[in-house]
């Protein structure tokens, strides 16, 4: 028997209906008495290539012919699969860093890096660690950008402390943020979520009432803390301490989302913490 046909280059570029043809030709041609190797060399195609489809029609037919979904099953392209990034989350939502033996007290993109590192030996960027934050619905993406930070930071007004804890306009030379305090995965009466605020389904009852405290720098720098239920003054004071003490100097702090019922939360910070609040306008 003399075989003609040839593909040129790899038969997986092929559109589907002519892989099709092809395998049909090749597994034709084998079943009528053409060794292999002459098949795989007349239609460009390696030996083991034309012994996977002759198996494969002798194990199921014709049905071995038909195109099959080419790529990735979905999810099967992110570094974690979603049992690990289950795992992941509830790490952050159980503790901060160093109650997982990492260097670090609060937080940030780095600090989950590492955490994915201990834990199964992937490596992610600062960016797929952003990305990862706002699948899960723990940090809206639009606050881990500079340019949006930025942008948010002016015109700004004072927000009024009591007396004794000092009230004024910018603090010199201190660090602009932006803080937040938000609940991604709140029960259902508090409002819906978008889809993509959901790792799986079930995600919310999963993980139950979850409430993150953020900061982002102008310069893009996050830092953050994640927790099931509020969060009290003291952690708010201690979020902001430790803020500043990396820092190495006072904040000015643009407050974000917050919830109504803890803005006097920012009003029971300790007078002598170098912290200024700035609502935006319409926002007092």
């Amino acid at each position: 028997m003399t075989l003609t046909i040839k593909t040129s280059g790899d038969a997986r570029s092929l559109p589907a209906e002519a892989l099709e043809v092809l395998r049909r030709r090749a597994v034709a041609a084998v079943e009528a008495g053409v060794s292999r190797a002459e098949v795989a060399r007349a239609f460009g195609v390696s030996r083991k290539t034309v012994g996977a489809w002759v198996q494969a029609y002798r194990a199921t037919g014709d049905e071995a012919f038909r195109p099959k979904p080419r790529g990735r099953r979905p999810g099967e392209q992110l570094a974690l699969s979603p049992p690990r990034q289950a795992a992941t989350l509830e790490a952050i939502i159980a503790g901060s860093p160093e109650t997982h033996g990492l260097p670090h007290r609060l937080w940030n993109r780095q600090a989950v890096a590492e955490l994915v590192n201990h834990r199964y030996r992937i490596l992610l960027s600062p960016t797929t660690v952003s990305q990862y934050l706002h699948r899960w619905g723990l940090i809206d993406d639009r606050a881990l950008t500079p340019e949006q930070a930025r942008r948010r930071l002016p015109p700004l007004v004072p927000f009024q402390r009591p007396a004794s804890a000092g009230t004024g306009p910018w603090l010199p030379h201190a660090e602009p943020l932006w803080l937040g305090w938000t609940r991604p995965h709140a029960p259902p009466d508090t409002g819906p979520l978008t889809a993509g605020h959901n790792l799986l389904t079930g995600f919310r009852d999963h993980f139950g009432d979850v409430h993150v405290l953020f900061a982002v720098t102008n310069r893009g720098v996050l830092h953050f803390r994640a927790r099931r239920g509020p969060f009290d003054a003291a952690d708010v004071t201690g979020f902001l301490a430790e803020l500043s003490g990396r820092a190495g100097r006072g904040l000015n702090v643009v407050v974000g989302p917050w919830p109504a019922a803890a803005r006097g939360l920012l009003r029971s910070v300790p007078a002598g913490l170098p912290v200024r609040f700035i609502l935006p306008p319409g926002r007092g």
